[in-house]
């Protein structure tokens, strides 16, 4: 190539630049028959996903969930969650696929988009639903009977009236639990009543069998209908019969049922509660660890799934306890790993379904993203390990509650959590005062304190829940700046901020 160029007249060095640009473009190049192929679907997935979201989630829902562990697809899920609708305005907001648990009455063998009886059947209404197939424990012969008999007869009305028309030798007892802890019969019962449910099966599936063996013995009656009138009498009631009184699940024993039984959390996240601390203090989630150069300083927050405690056998740490662990977020699970140092101060948070925030580094040298752990905190006490300033705001006072007595009672609270003595990070004192139409922001240099929950609580108690904003610090050994955040935002802080003049007090 290189002397062909010379006789066309291009000189050697420049001929063998274009070379080298040839050769690196030979990597991940196409011919262009093969690029148009490429680029007429991508134009059909585009268009599809854009002037029908639902159907098209529902579809590759279906297709990724037949072809990947969960945990490779299950990120598609927080994709239907910004996946923006073709109604879509400045004035209309309409965002987000709604994708909702397996229903008995509703589901099909896949996901399935789903209109409820008034609502208009176009690409900008319905819902999808989760197919009877993502659902563990259950065999294609289970489903296509439940399908089936609801196609040929009326909706199940009742965990009774379901286990009277589908047999146990179709649907067996460890398939209806499933349905039930996954919450294949709230639309019938409610969430609140799967425990009620659940200690319900025996009974129902007995009572199935002796209505089945009533239909297999040939009962008659007088008018030739195959039903007595005792059967009728009985058919009447059958499905009214009531559930066990038993005590409702706490939330996360019924998400605790999601997830063994789909692998996932379907009516909430056990992190729902704390998604301000999370995304306050985190700087990156699981699947985003994979992006962070080898041994930068990361924080990151989620539940225990796996804690697996070993003892060392080599070196100086002999003898000693360590663990590897596994953490998962909203956006998936990475592994960890927490020496016997480590292990030794921080061991006792380390606990199954525990919900943390691990701070350390990330290892990118053995094969799969992981973080090396260097303090584990409970997430109660994230601010006070993780804040690097605290704002307090004093708004218009009222004749009842005058600035200057709140200012007394934070002042108190302050000095005495300053003085606690207690383990944590000390956060920088701000405070922020509306006076003669303007908010003046006064820093307090000398004076720090440790955030605890406590002092917390009593802070909002006087100031209002949005009046009390906390600020990270970012990662120990990163310094301030955090990626950008620590300076910029805050828990539970919101809305457009006028310029406030700063004193120093």
């Amino acid at each position: 190539f290189i002397e062909g160029s010379i006789v066309k007249g291009l000189d050697r060095e420049k001929a063998s630049q274009l070379f080298d640009l040839i050769l690196k473009f030979a990597g991940y190049g196409f011919n262009k028959s093969h690029s148009t192929g490429y680029t007429i679907i991508a134009y059909q997935t585009a268009y599809l996903k854009t002037y029908f979201p639902n159907q098209y989630m529902a579809a590759l829902l279906t297709y990724e969930s037949g072809a990947r562990k969960i945990e490779d697809w299950v990120g598609y899920l927080e994709e239907c969650k910004k996946t923006i609708f073709p109604d879509h305005t400045p004035q209309k907001s309409h965002v987000g696929v709604e994708v909702l648990p397996p229903d008995i009455n509703l589901s099909d063998t896949d996901f399935a988009v789903v209109f409820a009886e008034e609502e208009p059947r176009d690409a900008c209404h319905g819902h999808v639903r989760f197919g009877l197939s993502a659902i563990k424990g259950i065999g294609k012969g289970a489903i296509q009977g439940i399908v089936e008999d609801r196609r040929k007869g009326a909706p199940f009305r009742t965990i009774f009236d379901f286990c009277e028309r589908i047999s146990s030798r179709t649907v067996n007892k460890a398939a209806i639990e499933s349905l039930i802890k996954c919450g294949a019969f709230d639309s019938v019962h409610g969430i609140e009543k799967r425990a009620a449910i659940l200690a319900a099966v025996d009974d129902a599936i007995a009572a199935g069998q002796s209505a089945a063996e009533d239909r297999r013995s040939g009962q008659m009656s007088i008018f030739g209908t195959g039903e007595s009138e005792t059967d009728a009498e009985s058919s009447q009631t059958f499905d009214e019969r009531p559930l066990p009184t038993v005590p409702p699940w706490e939330k996360m024993r019924t998400l605790e049922g999601e997830m063994e039984c789909l692998g996932f959390y379907v009516s909430g996240h056990p992190l729902d509660q704390y998604d301000s601390i999370l995304k306050e203090y985190s700087t990156c989630n699981a699947k985003q660890l994979a992006t962070q150069r080898d041994e930068q300083p990361v924080v990151l927050g989620g539940i225990l799934k796996r804690v697996r405690s070993t003892v060392v056998r080599n070196g100086r740490s002999a003898g000693e306890k360590m663990a590897i662990i596994t953490v998962q977020d909203m956006s998936g699970e990475t592994d960890g790993v927490v020496f016997s140092n480590i292990f030794a101060r921080f061991g006792q948070y380390l606990q199954p379904d525990a919900i943390v925030l691990l701070v350390g580094r990330a290892d990118q040298k053995r094969g799969e993203p992981q973080i090396i752990v260097d303090q584990v905190i409970p997430i109660e006490e994230a601010s006070r390990h993780l804040a690097g300033r605290i704002e307090l705001e004093f708004r218009d006072e009222t004749v009842d509650d005058p600035v200057t007595q709140r200012l007394d009672m934070v002042a108190g609270l302050i000095r005495q959590a300053g003085s606690a003595g207690t383990e944590g990070h000390p956060a920088e004192v701000h405070l922020l005062l509306h006076t003669e139409g303007k908010r003046v922001s006064m820093r307090c240099p000398r004076r720090r304190v440790i955030i605890g929950p406590e002092l917390l609580d009593r802070l909002k108690q006087t100031l209002g829940e949005d009046c009390v904003r906390v600020y990270s610090s970012g990662p120990p050994s990163s310094g301030s700046d955090n990626n950008g955040r620590g300076a910029r935002r805050g828990a539970h802080s919101g809305g457009r901020r006028m310029e406030p003049v700063e004193m120093v007090v």
